[in-house]
């Protein structure tokens, strides 16, 4: 049966049935016209043309596509549309290999994401009579159909998405991806892709997002390709234009409570108000390739930072740093993972702190008391760092670019550094902060650990303070003055 995927979605008894109202989905019917080579009526060229920077229908299929659309505008409810479709109405068996089978891959930051893609792909299976005859076998991550085809969750690591056969890969929220060391591992799992989807004639690959700041794949993509006649299709659009359900008033709320931030989650805009904190090259500079940690030394004098959590959804983190003349110098940046037990935790920094002969550390302003009361059971004293955690990395910034520090070979803190993100406030100083659905309790320590170290405020035994200058830069011999008396 040879049958197009936007008669599959106006018949009641096929995909028809779970549009709820059909005429909300207008816009994206138009978009499925365009990514399939169907025929677009010509009344509908001025809005396709709008959401695609100019180009006009092509009048074939495409092999990749990338929508960027606000939040609740359908993304992920049309890709598993589109998934089903490729899985139960083409036939690939004859490309197929004996034994082989075909997959449709959907691809998330975590299973719990594609989880999401994957319910409405069983919902729409399960809930259609025909449908359901074509189900072979049912996993909690996968269903095979009796066509040899496989639907199956992944996650965006491109370690484990070699060897598939692809009829197409369904990637979702790809500009916030993130793998286990922090970076946006976009490019890498593309790459292993799209030679996975050449066997197959035909084949899709196609990825969805909310936009984020103007740099990573997602921008690389839309640069390279939105407004041209290439042979990817850039699709973007605001979330009152693909779902008109939503309602208008909350978007024009958020949009005065956070303009920024409201054109990214709803009209589907790039953020003009980010930009990459530090730069890659002044990054990897100040990184001693092959460093990993540095044993305590006798003599030395450590400052250390801790970002204690719950245990539940956040890392926890200790940093321990010196000076050497005018350079600091990381000595040891360590992560806990969460879940964790904190109790357990924070005794093991207090183990470290000792063997580093540090009696107080500085921590994270926000943990409250129990982190004070927590060190204070192994002799350690806590002193809430006065500073936020944006005018740390503030002070932390000048650093780096300077060459004055020496930071440790560790895949996780530089791809936290590097994530972090500036963003200018009218009035006051700039906010520093990890992406959404990222973290940075790593790079956070070391910061702090850097900083405390760099403005001299290693004193054993004594209670810690800390000093703030708009310029960070002041000289190091001058702290040491003020703190020592002009001796180490």
């Amino acid at each position: 049966m040879h049958i197009n995927i936007i008669q599959t979605v106006h018949d009641k008894n096929l995909l028809g049935k779970y549009f709820k109202d059909l005429s909300t989905w207008g816009a994206w019917l138009v978009f499925l016209q365009g990514l399939f080579g169907l025929s677009v009526p010509r009344r509908e060229w001025p809005f396709y043309r709008k959401c695609t920077g100019g180009v006009f229908p092509q009048g074939k299929k495409y092999r990749e596509a990338w929508v960027v659309a606000g939040r609740r505008s359908g993304k992920s409810f049309i890709a598993s549309v589109v998934a089903v479709f490729l899985a139960c109405f083409r036939d690939y068996r004859n490309r197929l290999s004996a034994g082989e089978r075909a997959h449709i891959l959907l691809v998330a930051a975590d299973r719990n994401q594609a989880q999401v893609l994957m319910n409405y792909i069983r919902g729409f299976l399960k809930d259609n009579r025909m449908l359901a005859r074509m189900m072979e076998a049912e996993r909690a991550e996968s269903i095979d159909l009796t066509n040899r085809v496989t639907i199956q969750i992944a996650t965006s690591s491109y370690r484990a998405l070699r060897g598939y056969t692809l009829a197409a890969a369904i990637c979702d929220e790809v500009a916030f991806w993130r793998s286990d060391d922090g970076a946006n591992p976009a490019t890498e799992v593309l790459r292993s892709l799209r030679p996975a989807l050449a066997s197959i004639p035909h084949s899709m690959l196609l990825c969805i997002s909310s936009p984020y700041m103007r740099s990573g794949p997602v921008w690389d993509i839309y640069r390279k390709h939105y407004g041209r006649a290439s042979d990817v299709l850039v699709w973007q659009a605001p979330t009152l234009v693909m779902n008109p359900t939503i309602d208008p008033d909350l978007v024009a709320r958020d949009l005065e409570a956070d303009p920024e931030a409201a054109k990214s989650e709803w009209e589907a805009e790039f953020r003009s108000d980010l930009e990459t904190f530090l730069p890659l090259e002044a990054l990897q500079s100040v990184v001693i390739p092959g460093r990993h940690e540095i044993s305590p030394q006798a003599g030395v004098s450590y400052a250390a930072f801790a970002d204690p959590s719950g245990g539940r959804g956040d890392a926890a983190a200790l940093a321990i740093a010196h000076t050497e003349g005018e350079r600091v110098v990381l000595d040891l940046a360590r992560r806990w993972p969460a879940p964790h037990n904190p109790q357990s935790v924070i005794q093991e920094m207090a183990e470290v702190l000792r063997a580093y002969g540090v009696r107080r550390v500085v921590g994270d302003r926000y943990a409250g008391e129990w982190p004070r009361q927590e060190f204070s059971r192994h002799q350690i004293g806590y002193d809430p760092a006065p500073q936020d955690k944006s005018r740390i990395y503030l002070d932390f910034l000048p650093l780096v670019l300077s060459g004055r520090c020496e930071l440790l070979d560790l895949k996780r803190l530089i791809n936290e550094l590097r994530n972090l993100v500036r963003r200018p406030r009218s009035g006051g100083r700039d906010l520093v902060d990890h992406p959404p659905r990222d973290s940075d309790d790593l790079a956070n320590a070391v910061a702090g650990a850097v900083t405390l170290a760099g403005a001299g405020m290693v004193r054993p035994q004594a209670r810690v303070r800390w000093i703030s200058t708009e310029s960070p830069w002041r000289r190091l011999s001058d702290l040491h003055e003020l703190f020592y008396g002009g001796h180490r």
